[in-house]
């Protein structure tokens, strides 16, 4: 569908959304805790990929993994431009599920959770605060009393433990 997209065919452009919008959507209600905004950022992420999608490079990872981290950046983004309104734990997230791939994303999610609870709670901790709360290494290492340097491996341990969580 991505080498259809590419050459401007609309209709995979199209399948290309049916198929990741609910995660997408997903994602950066998660980071945002507003709907109007999370729907903003859904639109922000696929015209960026219809206007550039050479951005996406298959050989790096897969489609939903590069959009969810499109996503997560560009919500945090709009995050940090915008005076909270509510704590992030105040936030609840309702969203409806795509059946099509619900089984996958489960699976992926059991993944993912195992994951997390197998890490040393420092490590998941600073993950959590990455990804959830949008804060930088830095904010993350002023808040923890951590240095700087301990945040980033971490950080970078934590996410290679993930990815071989859902690749194996």
């Amino acid at each position: 569908m991505m080498s259809a997209m590419r050459s401007g065919d609309q209709k995979a452009m199209a399948q290309l959304y049916d198929r990741y919008s609910a995660m997408v959507y997903a994602v950066a209600l998660r980071v945002l805790g507003d709907a109007g905004a999370a729907e903003d950022v859904l639109q922000e992420v696929f015209m960026q990929l219809w206007r550039n999608p050479g951005t996406f490079d298959s050989s790096r990872g897969n489609l939903a993994a590069w959009l969810s981290v499109i996503t997560r950046n560009r919500a945090i983004d709009s995050l940090r431009k915008r005076h909270p309104e509510t704590d992030i734990e105040d936030v609840m997230v309702s969203v409806e599920p795509d059946l099509a791939s619900e089984a996958d994303r489960a699976r992926a999610l059991g993944k993912v959770r195992g994951a997390l609870s197998s890490m040393p709670p420092a490590q998941r901790s600073a993950l959590e605060m990455s990804f959830f709360e949008g804060l930088t290494h830095t904010e993350i290492a002023s808040k923890t009393g951590e240095p700087l340097g301990t945040i980033k491996t971490r950080i970078r341990a934590g996410l290679l433990a993930l990815r071989r969580s859902l690749n194996g």
